[in-house]
């Protein structure tokens, strides 16, 4: 009987509604094109900040080297690009945020550093110690994604460590909680901080002073690598894999209460084809995810609630 349950194949793949996304979106030269897409965030002004792995795959032992090509890409919200820089910085990049004030905050999973940028791409702060893996206050574990509070940057840290680290501003370290089986990604609204646990297929909710209020379970298993807040307590979930280990990209819609109001698939066709990586909405409402296996970041809108 146990020979028998391991053989037995794997359940299949959840069946869900696709969702169009924006083909014409966004528009990129002429000889330059997306290397691994592993984050995306949008500024204060609907500008569209890509981070991607030009050239380079995720392969362990990471390389040493940085990437010599641009690695950062802004777009106008019509989809232009506007700049691009980054070039001979990163080894592994992996998160993108931008903060109040426009600053642009950077993960590096091989460096094992988090740096804020200019929104020129000048190097204006450098957390963690190049090469050096620590869960302590002047050390990360391949950090993964930054989010903001008033007087606080909270780090998902990361695929080695287990925690959220707090630091301010300008670098200091306030303090660190949590314990996640990778920790992918962070997110914030008025009143909570939401923790992809990834690898416990669950997402994690605590107040503003770190204190655990919820966890909600994938309903279909699937492992979150990013979330973002919808307002009214309502989250926006981009599942990369499945509860068998299969990869896609799928978009799933949380009530205040955790229930699970529906769900999307994004991914391209065909196995393993999509990896959904990262998500980011807005000011016009628009719905930007990555996708680190399809090397894309696509464009779409969630249908109304009233939509049938």
């Amino acid at each position: 009987m146990s020979i028998a349950a391991c053989s037995a194949p794997p359940p299949p793949r959840e069946e869900l509604p696709t969702l169009a996304v924006d083909t014409g979106w966004p528009t990129i030269p002429a000889g330059t094109k997306f290397g691994e897409v592993s984050g995306v965030d949008v500024d204060a002004q609907g500008n569209v900040w890509v981070l991607h792995r030009a050239g380079r795959k995720w392969e362990e032992p990471f390389p040493k080297e940085p990437i010599p090509e641009p690695t950062v890409f802004k777009f106008s919200p019509d989809g232009t690009l506007l700049a691009q820089w980054g070039a001979g910085v990163f080894v592994m990049p992996h998160g993108i945020s931008i903060d109040a004030e426009g600053k642009v905050w950077i993960t590096d999973v091989a460096r094992e550093q988090v740096f804020r940028f200019s929104a020129e791409g000048r190097q204006e702060l450098t957390l963690g110690e190049q090469g050096v893996t620590a869960q302590d206050a002047a050390h990360f574990g391949r950090p993964a994604d930054v989010a903001f509070l008033l007087g606080r940057v909270l780090i998902a840290d990361g695929y080695v460590n287990t925690r959220v680290a707090e630091v301010s501003p300008e670098g200091a370290f306030i303090r660190d909680w949590g314990d996640f089986k990778v920790a992918h990604a962070v997110a914030v609204d008025e009143t909570r901080i939401y923790v992809a646990d990834r690898e416990n297929a669950r997402i994690q909710i605590y107040d503003h002073g770190g204190k655990l209020v919820a966890s909600w379970a994938s309903p279909a298993g699937n492992h979150t690598y990013a979330l973002k807040p919808l307002g009214d307590g309502r989250v926006l979930a981009l599942e990369g894999r499945d509860g068998a280990d299969r990869n896609g990209a799928v978009l799933r819609i949380y009530a205040a209460g955790g229930t699970a109001e529906a769900a999307y698939d994004i991914g391209l066709p065909g196995d393993d084809a999509s990896l959904g990586h990262d998500l980011a909405i807005g000011p016009d409402g628009h719905i930007y995810a990555t996708d680190v296996n399809g090397g894309r970041v696509v464009r779409l809108s969630l249908p109304s609630r009233s939509d049938k």
